[in-house]
């Protein structure tokens, strides 16, 4: 497995792992909704009941978010190299990695970091279609595209 490829199974799986939580909580929010209306009676039980339906249509929301990266995530080529930078490259810019893909936590990979980043994001915009060598400026830093991997 290519060091890119590891990387973008981390990814994959930490998405899937947040699909996964979401979807345990919606589960526990709906049995204990279930447990909760055998036994209540009143204003409090209606009270919780649409605090339960309120946090379980955040979590749907969250998920459907997460569901909606994971299918982003599905349709990169892992093992695609590209002369320009597209969405799955992996970019090296003055020795910072830089994932095009989603706006993502940074993460480590075999010791080193490496930042996940959104394609409409300023800085992926900027470096979308390009190629080694392109020069770009951040808060006053000039960054060169070293390679694409």
């Amino acid at each position: 497995m290519t060091f890119k490829q590891k990387i973008y199974q981390y990814y994959l799986q930490l998405v899937q792992d947040r699909i996964d939580v979401f979807r345990d909580m919606i589960a526990a929010l709906t049995e204990d909704s279930k447990n909760d209306a055998k036994g209540s009676a009143g204003d409090k039980h209606e009270t919780a009941l649409s605090m339960m339906h309120l946090e379980q249509e955040k979590l749907n929301t969250k998920l459907r978010e997460v569901v909606t990266q994971k299918a982003i995530l599905d349709k990169i080529d892992a093992s695609k190299i590209a002369q320009t930078i597209i969405v799955g490259s992996l970019v090296k810019a003055n020795g910072i990695f830089l994932y095009m893909s989603l706006a993502l936590p940074k993460i480590n990979i075999e010791g080193t970091n490496i930042i996940a980043l959104s394609p409409q994001s300023p800085l992926g915009n900027k470096l979308m279609g390009n190629v080694v060598g392109f020069t770009f400026e951040i808060n006053g830093t000039t960054y060169i595209i070293e390679e694409i991997l």
